[in-house]
């Protein structure tokens, strides 16, 4: 059986700019680069004739051979495939005729990645195998890989959970006539796989399979109380209400009744049936307190005792009333200045922070952002019954530039100004601009690794492009990648719907890969 090799006589063609011009010699040189390509980026290769005996061996494939028991290359060529590679399916592909391209293999020496490949003849009939090993210890070499499916998992499994709960929740207000308190965000609905992302997310569900207290803490307009949903959706409470009250929004006069409840005839004008609590309401349940920072002193006392003895005290009444739910507060200022300050208890402040999860801003996540702006501005188009805004990419990387003070919020806020000023469907950074500086805001310069070149990148010498070939193959596959999202938007003039149809990925994708090519 011929093997391509570096002093393989050059077929005879006509040759232009070191290119056959004929099939035939462009197919041999295809299959001579590949052989190359494969024996030099491989951890290893083999080949086996028809009868799965082995007659060639690279140098990579040798360093696994004393593990494998044999003492020699003599000793390992010219014996039958499985009696030198244990759990070999080698001669399946002898046998079959059809490749496996990725599979991973066990025996003494490992475990690896492997691809198993028929070798045919101009007649179409096998005349051999070759295997190759792609990655050994793939526990560690393809690490980045394994976390990145798991994280994916994780969404997927978060996204399939959300859509049960809703339809639980909508089973369930057909039979109750609605009024049910539920929690209305999961995992999934946290927009975003950049380190600070993933990492708040990872807490977050840590904390959701605890009792103790939780205590968000991040600026506004991060998704702190998206957050909250998130953790009592996961937790072993899921089944239970979830109450939410904002304390900034509730007068320091009716805060008490809101957090304990009335009595019957409490006071003048009370209902005479009496007013549960938002404790009482969250019985079983999760209590979200959203900017526990504002809570005025006078009754920062009174939620103190509350958690610490399980019970409360309905405004006007004398009886003590047990409830059982899982706290969660969030606040935008620092707890830890307002308890120097001496507004805000320090006893409180060692209670609520026992599960502290800071919330990072939309400026320390800006890969996210291209993701966001997808989701975002779906939504907007189901709110409003119309196509969402096409978003260029110069638009793009003028998002990811912006501070954003004001967070997810305030994005929304712009895109949405945007939108509606577009008469196209298709928002540039020219409008975008626009609708910034109305908002009082001095736009910063776009983010050039958010718009990527439109033009492909020239060729390289065959030097050069041989040398890159010898770097992880990770990195080569990214490179790849963005070259084809490149060329891509190129041929569709800018146009990233067009171009995630062309590339068979959604446009959630494309935006992940053109804000985080790795």
């Amino acid at each position: 059986m011929p093997l391509p090799c570096d002093d393989t006589p050059p077929v005879a063609s006509a040759v232009t700019n070191g290119l056959p011009l004929d099939a035939d010699s462009i197919l041999a040189l295809a299959a001579r680069s590949m052989f190359h390509l494969f024996s030099s980026m491989s951890q290893g290769m083999f080949l086996a004739d028809r009868s799965g005996r082995i007659v060639w061996v690279n140098e990579g494939y040798r360093r696994f051979l004393p593990a494998l028991g044999v003492a020699s290359v003599d000793d390992f060529l010219g014996h039958m495939v499985e009696e030198v590679i244990p759990n070999t399916q080698m001669r399946r592909v002898l046998e079959t005729g059809q490749p496996v391209l990725i599979d991973l293999l066990t025996n003494q020496a490992g475990t690896f990645v492997v691809s198993r490949l028929p070798l045919r003849d101009a007649a179409d009939t096998v005349i051999g195998a070759i295997g190759i090993v792609l990655f050994d210890q793939p526990e560690t070499t393809l690490q980045p890989l394994i976390s990145k499916f798991a994280r994916l998992q994780r969404d997927l499994d978060d996204a399939r959970r959300e859509l049960a709960a809703q339809r639980g929740r909508a089973l369930v207000q057909a039979q109750s006539g609605g009024g049910r308190r539920q929690a209305k965000h999961t995992f999934a609905s946290f927009v975003g796989t950049s380190p600070a992302a993933t990492e708040v997310k990872r807490q977050a569900r840590r904390a959701a399979q605890s009792s103790s207290p939780v205590l968000l803490l991040g600026e506004t307009g991060t998704g702190k109380e998206l957050l909250a949903h998130a953790i009592h959706a996961a937790s072993p409470r899921a089944a239970g209400p979830f109450v939410g009250l904002n304390i900034a929004a509730i007068p320091d006069t009716l805060l008490e009744a809101e957090f304990f409840g009335v009595a019957p005839g409490a006071y003048t004008g009370a209902d005479r049936r009496g007013r549960d609590g938002k404790f009482k309401l969250a019985d079983g349940g999760t209590l979200f307190l959203d900017e526990i920072g504002d809570m005025p002193p006078n009754l920062q006392a009174k939620l103190l005792r509350a958690l610490q003895e399980g019970e409360i005290e309905p405004l006007g009444s004398n009886q003590l009333v047990p409830f059982n739910v899982r706290v969660v507060a969030a606040t935008s200022r620092d707890l830890q200045a307002l308890v120097r300050e001496g507004l805000f208890r320090e006893d409180l402040f060692y209670r609520l922070h026992v599960l502290p999860i800071r919330v990072p801003p939309l400026r320390a996540r800006r890969a996210d952002i291209p993701a966001l702006v997808e989701v975002l501005s779906e939504d907007m188009g189901l709110r409003n019954d119309m196509p969402p805004p096409e978003w260029q990419a110069d638009a793009l990387a003028l998002l990811a530039a912006q501070l954003w003070r004001g967070n997810i919020r305030e994005l929304r806020n712009v895109l949405e100004q945007a939108a509606m000023r577009s008469d196209s469907g298709v928002v540039d950074a020219h409008l975008l601009d626009e609708v910034l500086r109305a908002a009082g805001v001095e736009p910063r310069p776009p983010l050039a690794e958010f718009a990527p070149s439109l033009s492909p990148p020239p060729m390289e010498s065959d030097a050069a492009d041989h040398q890159r070939l010898l770097r992880p193959l990770h990195q080569q596959v990214a490179e790849l990648e963005q070259q084809a999202i490149a060329a891509s938007l190129a041929a569709n003039g800018g146009n990233k719907q067009a171009t995630a149809r062309q590339l068979q990925i959604s446009r959630a994708t494309l935006y992940t890969r053109m804000g985080s090519p790795d």
